[in-house]
């Protein structure tokens, strides 16, 4: 049973793929790009060291547009990264050899993550199962498990080398002469996985 599962290379989305191997799914990994940068190398990277198969779906820059506009308009990046996420699972969903689609959404986060109207319409207009195998879990419970299997790499978001959709929103709005810690909050830390630690 295969899952296409949307992969940035963080913790929560590495610690899903592992959940869903445990469940007995064959997990291939899809990180999302728009083609404005190679940030993408970085889940791949990741994702060969974890030993999973990886793929990268482009996504109209359009959608990346639109999102910078609803940031902007916004002065946050919540609904800009919610919808860009919408359009990921969508954009994965209609691939005609997907069956199952999975994130690494957490039962604690706000944004990205889809509300149970979502998620059944999500599974209805594409005839797919979504798979949430963080959905249970808080921050507490996924840290522990990524601390024991993974060696990860923490820093601010600025700094990280990560292939998450933040990078390129991040980077169109600097080409718009935008500095995006208007936006975006200015001490936000994120994770990369750089690999499996020795159990």
């Amino acid at each position: 049973m295969l899952v296409h599962h949307l992969y940035s290379g963080g913790k929560d989305s590495s610690l899903a793929a592992w959940v869903l191997t445990r469940l007995g799914y064959e997990v291939e990994l899809v990180t999302v790009t728009f083609g404005l940068l190679d940030n993408w190398r970085f889940a791949r990277e990741t994702a060969k060291r974890l030993g999973f198969k990886h793929r990268v779906l482009k996504l109209p820059v359009e959608v990346l547009e639109s999102a910078v506009e609803t940031a902007i308009r916004d002065g946050h990046p919540n609904n800009a990264i919610q919808f860009i996420h919408e359009k990921a699972l969508e954009a994965l969903a209609s691939m005609p050899d997907v069956v199952r689609v999975s994130d690494g959404t957490r039962r604690d986060d706000r944004v990205p993550f889809l509300d149970l109207p979502k998620a059944r319409s999500l599974e209805d207009r594409f005839n797919v199962a979504y798979i949430r195998p963080l959905l249970g879990l808080g921050y507490k419970t996924i840290r522990e498990l990524t601390e024991r299997l993974f060696i990860v790499e923490i820093r601010e978001s600025e700094e990280l080398q990560k292939a998450d959709y933040e990078v390129e929103l991040r980077h169109l709005l600097r080409e718009r002469g935008i500095d995006p810690l208007e936006i975006f909050p200015k001490r936000h830390y994120q994770s990369r996985v750089l690999g499996w630690k020795s159990l």
